[in-house]
């Protein structure tokens, strides 16, 4: 990084918006477009001199370009990290800078609010073939003998986090001492509960909520399960940060979602946030989160591929304030 190069990036109030909205969480540039109210091509201007300037970082993923802070906490070079200190200490001490911060942040989340409602109202038109809709990309037997494998017998106090209809929790409750289901949707608990309710009483708990904010207490599980959920979350960095809080050290955390894809009709035809993720993506997800990953496991599929991906809850997450700084 230049410094010459670094001050003229920040020359300009809009880039500068840009910069307090990517301390707080990766975003698509079209959720930039509509926060900033500019033309998607003009974001995507200052978005190239932020990148240029090392301050940001581009993704791709599909027709979809996400970017985030280049100048995080324990990345950031001497340069790139003063400047994330200058950005937080102007907002904290510039009153209309900090105001129209606050302004973007609202109405950011009033823009994601939206498309979580448009992704609620999905899952309640498809609850009864939720287990259809899934085997459409790959044989879930195929996909739950690796998973079973991989996880070997004692899963303890299970949570199995997005259960739906309640298929994987049922599968995995022999290796259980508890099973916690939990999923927003009341339509799926109530499929969940016909399906499982052949445990005992003492054996299972369903409960409802959002995988961002998980109502349980800190280390209370020893195994969390996210069965092909965690693409439907518009901050998996948060959702992780929370699963390391609820996971006791040394126990573990599973993710069984897609490899990085292209297939653009899972965003716009159901509800997919994310179009898988790739192996770097996902390490460094969990990692960040306090889990130590093994290698990934692959399941190739048509045209879709599956990845099972398990970390073990190693320490107190790197970023333990992240669900506090996504939700400022």
């Amino acid at each position: 990084m230049k410094i010459d190069t670094t001050l003229r990036a920040l020359a300009d109030p809009t880039r500068l918006r840009i910069m307090r909205l990517l301390a707080h969480m990766e975003l698509a540039v079209g959720e930039l477009a509509q926060v900033l109210g500019q033309s998607q091509p003009r974001v995507s201007r200052h978005v190239r001199i932020l990148c240029d300037a090392g301050l940001a970082e581009r993704r791709k993923e599909g027709s979809w370009v996400f970017l985030r802070s280049a100048v995080g906490e324990h990345r950031a070079p001497p340069l790139g990290a003063a400047a994330a200190t200058l950005l937080s200490v102007a907002e904290r001490d510039d009153a209309s800078f900090a105001a129209r911060c606050g302004e973007d942040r609202r109405h950011l989340a009033a823009i994601r609010s939206a498309r979580e409602a448009s992704a609620q109202a999905y899952f309640a038109r498809h609850a009864a073939e939720w287990d259809t809709l899934r085997s459409l990309h790959l044989s879930d037997e195929l996909v739950e003998a690796a998973l079973g494998q991989a996880l070997a017998d004692d899963l303890g106090a299970l949570l199995d986090v997005g259960t739906g209809t309640g298929r994987i929790a049922q599968l995995f409750a022999p290796q259980a001492r508890h099973v916690t289901g939990f999923d927003k949707s009341p339509e799926m608990l109530r499929l969940a509960r016909a399906r499982l309710q052949g445990l005992a009483p003492e054996q299972l708990e369903l409960v409802q909520g959002d995988f961002t904010a998980l109502p349980f207490g800190t280390g209370q599980f020893d195994t969390l399960l996210f069965h092909q959920v965690l693409h439907y979350a518009q901050a998996p960095e948060l959702v992780l940060a929370e699963a390391a809080r609820v996971t006791r050290p040394g126990g573990r955390v599973a993710v069984i979602d897609f490899a990085a894809h292209d297939r653009e009709e899972l965003r716009s035809q159901h509800a997919h946030a994310r179009l898988g993720f790739s192996d770097e993506q996902m390490l460094a997800l969990l990692s960040d989160a306090g889990f130590a990953a093994a290698p990934p496991l692959a399941l190739p599929g048509k045209p879709l591929t599956v990845k099972i991906w398990i970390g073990t809850r190693s320490a107190m997450p790197h970023n333990s304030n992240a669900r506090q700084a996504a939700l400022a």
